[in-house]
């Protein structure tokens, strides 16, 4: 039962006219549970009743997930979400529910849930061990006033002082979240800092680590939400919600990769992407007119830098109209895509969700007939300033509107040869007001759940990108669709690739870079990258050449600036800014700055496509289990406090270990290697792990590592994926104890999903002097060359001989250590003693 009256401690203190428009002030009640009444079961789902009316539903989604929802009066809202995958099939796994005088308790083969009877405090165990994972430290709450309704539900857990917090998605500060207080609302960041907050995406997910166990918890619920991780008070973690219902997930792990997977399982794994969109992007604002994308192309070809994709920013449509050509500067838009795809570059061009007002425009004549954009809750259409100074929005929540999005891009897309979609500007950015935002009474139809922007705000981009993946494979079922958002929520992986926004080129930009895109991908996104080199403002040669190296490692590998050098340019005049980039133009490609910077930007490019097999595998293996493509160094070594606050090194895939070098005129480089052993990736130098190691960085290189017992394969350096039918791969193995994978089909299209692919499987041991590398493989993909190079490393001293399925094969000595043999592609057993 709620109170009927606040205490004499909870009187409202009356609030100023100029906040609540009103003499009155506002009045709340305060809602927690009290004392157990009563517990029902239907199936895996328990529903606790408090004295007061306060209910908590717990639901058993598998052995190691579990649900949590709050209802305040005892009625809990619609079953409906955005982020949850709708294709997880939740199991039914063994449960038991027991009850004495001071809690209930439910087992499963993983946790135990104990509820205290006084306050419904929850406390999570593992089981077997018993090991306490987390606990609330005070009751759930619940803040509801008669202007706004509810306003607040919070959950407030303790927090041991040696745990730590990973994810939360797109945020800038340390890695290790202890001490911050964030929030997220999808927000327009230009120029953003290290503090601010918040920023472009909201992904209420995080990961705690507490004496070597790990867990996740998923704060389900699109509104503004908030977390405190032990910063308001040292010992205690908090989070909650400006409106709607408390509902957050319970993942165990015990490992943060596995809570990592099993947060992806539950709001769901992306397809794989076109071979392409893993190649290097070059983009500016802006490349026109289509003479200068030609002049762009050619030096790609000329200086033989490898690029698979140019984009083309707002400039190509005609006065920022989606889904239309600038005639005067791109008179033939199909040729120009048509010779730019002979070349090998895939053309990428944006669309924003803010259509221009203008009654000679079909896509916004034919929206108002079809009656698509958003209104006010007093029946005026929803109307304000982005590129254009008057536009109107569609409301993505709904569905039919989505199905009228997808069409708008046939010209595009199937006619004009368009391979890819950008949606910027989709938090959703208005300019020319302090919220820069939609204001909170813009109504939704959040799919038949009608609301408000303080609820939908948070899905908007999500659900644009979300249209915009549906519609390009209504187009083209065949293709594989490429969607780059800016702003997403829980579940948008399932839909498009993100980057970190609207950066500047600086020595502290680059180390967020770093920070940032371990962050995403541990919280679901591992499609991620940054502007590298830095959106705002110009870097100098080094810098650029540092973040071409570190980027190669990122999975969207992007070059994106604003090609001038104005502060502010968010909000400047678009004439202004563009005649300043005529007059001062200043170029961020690989060969800007000259030599060295072009050969060290090359170099890192050619890296990139020799690893495009293992990167491709590694997105393989996150479509199909959620393995984060990038991981941060706790989850290497995750009982080692030592790793628990590092921020620079990242595991790059299962077997590559990569210490960026953040600081300029660095000449060496210092990296913690985690436990187990690791091979420098140049020298074939072994070391052990648990040790920080020193290493040369000049500036023509990026400190890299690799496990032992690891297969890395590597293909011929191309100017575009697909440019070569390859007679031959390399597969560099690091003599050791390990499994190791190879994924390969067709690079585009569904077939794979019909056995048309090839996985080889690799088992290699070491041991008494003797290396045996196994293989298997599955699928029925032929990927076309015959025979495998094999670069080996770590059978230091002594003359080897080597049998490939029980015939000799010819093996070369190279450096000490190190040897080369070729077999074919399907060999069964190598053997080396």
């Amino acid at each position: 039962m709620a109170n009927q009256q606040p205490s004499k401690a909870e009187q409202p203190v009356p609030v100023s006219e100029t906040t609540t428009g009103n003499r009155y002030p506002d009045v709340y009640e305060t809602f927690a549970p009290d004392v157990f009444k009563h517990a029902g079961q239907e199936g895996n789902t328990i529903t606790i009743t408090a004295q007061n009316g306060v209910a908590l539903r717990i639901q058993v989604i598998s052995d190691v997930i579990l649900r949590f929802r709050y209802a305040p009066e005892g009625r809990f809202e619609s079953d409906f979400s955005y982020a949850l995958d709708p294709n997880a099939a939740y199991e039914t796994p063994e449960l038991t529910v027991a009850e004495d005088e001071a809690y209930l308790t439910l087992r499963t083969t993983a946790l135990i849930c104990q509820v205290a009877k006084e306050g419904l405090k929850v406390a999570m165990y593992d089981n077997p061990g018993n090991t306490l994972l987390c606990e609330d430290a005070a009751p759930y709450t619940c803040r509801r006033s008669i202007l706004n309704g509810i306003e607040q539900v919070k959950i407030t857990q303790q927090a041991p002082t040696e745990a730590a917090y990973y994810g939360l998605g797109d945020k800038s500060g340390a890695l290790n979240l202890r001490g911050q207080q964030l929030q997220h609302w999808n927000t327009d960041s230009f120029g953003y800092s290290k503090d601010t907050d918040p920023l472009y995406r909201a992904i209420p997910f995080f990961l705690g680590l507490c004496e070597g166990k790990g867990y996740g918890i998923f704060l389900h619920n699109s509104y503004r939400t908030h977390f405190d991780f032990a910063k308001t008070q040292e010992d205690q973690l908090a989070f909650w919600a400006d409106g709607g219902e408390m509902d957050y997930f319970f993942i165990a792990g015990p490992d943060l990769t596995q809570v990592a997977q099993r947060y992806a399982w539950l709001t769901g794994r992306p397809e794989m992407p076109p071979m392409w969109a893993l190649g290097f992007h070059q983009c500016r604002w802006s490349y026109y007119p289509e003479e200068r994308v030609y002049e762009v192309a050619k030096e790609f070809r000329d200086q033989q830098i490898p690029c698979d994709a140019i984009y083309l920013d707002i400039d190509y449509m005609d006065g920022y109209r989606c889904f239309t050509w600038d005639e005067a500067h791109f008179p033939k838009p199909a040729q120009l895509i048509k010779d730019l795809r002979k070349q090998g570059f895939q053309t990428i061009v944006m669309i924003d969700p803010g259509i221009r007002v203008d009654p000679e425009y079909p896509v916004y004549t034919d929206g108002m007939e079809q009656d698509v954009f958003c209104y006010r809750t007093s029946g005026e259409l929803m109307r304000g300033p982005v590129w254009p100074q008057d536009c109107v929005f569609p409301d993505f929540t709904r569905p039919e509107v989505r199905k009228w999005w997808g069409p708008l891009y046939e010209e595009l897309y199937n006619e004009q040869g368009v391979s890819g979609f950008w949606n910027d500007m989709n938090e959703p950015a208005v300019f020319k007001v302090n919220i820069a935002t939609f204001p909170d009474n813009v109504r939704h139809d959040y799919d038949g759940h009608p609301t408000d922007h303080r609820k939908a705000h948070n899905v908007y981009g999500q659900q644009m990108s979300r249209a915009t993946f549906d519609g390009l494979k209504a187009l083209q079922p065949q293709k594989r669709p490429f969607v780059l958002t800016r702003a997403t929520y829980s579940g948008g992986q399932r839909f498009a690739s993100v980057w970190t926004g609207d950066n500047i080129a600086s020595w502290e930009h680059l180390r967020l870079a770093n920070i940032q895109c371990q962050r995403l991908s541990i919280s679901g996104f591992s499609f991620v990258g940054t502007d590298v080199g830095g959106f705002s403002q110009q870097p100098d040669g080094e810098l650029f050449a540092r973040w071409m190296q570190l980027a190669a490692f990122h999975p969207l590998y992007r070059v994106h600036s604003m090609g001038n050098n104005i502060d502010g340019a968010a909000e400047a005049d678009a004439d202004a800014i563009h005649e300043a980039e005529r007059t001062n133009r200043m170029d961020q490609e690989p060969w800007s700055f000259g030599e060295p910077y072009t050969s060290i930007s090359k170099t890192a490019i050619e890296l990139r496509y020799q690893l495009l097999p293992y990167l491709y595998t590694a997105f393989r293996q996150y479509t199909q289990d959620g393995r984060p493509v990038l991981r941060s160094l706790a989850f290497a070594d995750q009982k080692n406090p030592k790793v628990k606050d590092r921020e620079a090194e990242f595991l790059f895939g299962e077997h590559l270990l990569v210490v960026p070098v953040l600081e300029p005129g660095a000449t060496t480089a210092e990296g913690y290697l985690p436990e187990g052993e690791w091979y420098d990736y140049y020298t074939g130098v072994r070391y052990p792990g648990r040790q920080l190691v020193r290493s040369a960085c000049g500036l023509e290189r990026i400190p890299l590592y690799v496990k032992t017992g690891a297969v890395i394969p590597h293909y011929p350096v191309q100017q575009y994926t697909g440019e070569k039918n390859f007679d031959q791969i390399t597969l560099k193995a690091f003599a050791g104890n390990g499994n190791s994978e190879l994924y390969e089909d067709a690079g585009d299209g569904y077939a794979y999903q019909n056995e048309a692919f090839r996985l080889s499987s690799f088992t290699m041991q070491h041991a008494n002097a003797k290396l045996n590398l196994k293989q298997v493989q599955t699928g029925n993909y032929e990927p076309g060359y015959a025979t495998y190079r094999i670069e080996i490393f770590g059978i230091p001293g002594r003359s080897a001989k080597a049998t490939c399925d029980g015939a000799p094969v010819e093996l070369e000595a190279l450096e000490q250590g190190s040897y080369v043999c070729v077999v074919p592609a399907v060999f069964h057993e190598l053997v080396v003693q």
